[in-house]
């Protein structure tokens, strides 16, 4: 990730940027599934997300997080599903909040070698499944209506088209 933000902490009142985030989605017999992963300090239950990039838009850096943290390669839709907040946490005394950019990956392909492959276990769910499983309200309402919005949204229609 040599082309992202360091991941140092902010000065004591710094706001967070953004970042963006991949919700990484297939079909399987009929019904929407979503891929998560483990985070690395606690093991809960994360979409792959991450600091901007140079040279990036919002939705590539989010599929190379997604690439990095997951082994994802697929087709990421240019239009956000939504937004979410949580707390990056530096220590036991020190975190700041965060926004999440939120962008569709319809998966193609999932490999076994990549960057973060011995820091992370990943997890198929149903998308209903999976809006149980993470911690942040905002990205579990985000999870838990991505069917519909997949059914008859404008990022169905481009993934699906590309597919």
């Amino acid at each position: 990730m040599t082309d992202s933000l360091p991941a140092t902490p902010f000065a004591e009142g710094a706001k967070c940027p953004t970042q963006y985030g991949a919700i990484c989605w297939r079909m399987h017999r009929g019904k929407v599934e979503v891929l998560l992963i483990t985070s690395r300090d606690t093991g809960r239950w994360v979409i792959p997300k991450g600091w901007p990039m140079t040279g990036r838009s919002p939705a590539e850096a989010a599929a190379r997080e997604a690439w990095e943290e997951a082994g994802v390669e697929g087709k990421v839709s240019d239009m956000g599903l939504g937004r979410f907040s949580y707390a990056k946490v530096y220590s036991a005394k020190r975190a700041i909040s965060c926004q999440v950019e939120v962008f569709g990956l319809r998966v193609a392909k999932l490999v076994d070698d990549f960057p973060e492959r011995k820091q992370r276990r990943r997890k198929w769910f149903a998308a209903e499944k999976a809006a149980r499983k993470v911690n942040e309200p905002q990205l579990r309402d985000l999870l838990h209506h991505l069917p519909a919005e997949l059914g008859v949204g404008h990022v169905a229609r481009e993934a699906l088209a590309s597919a």
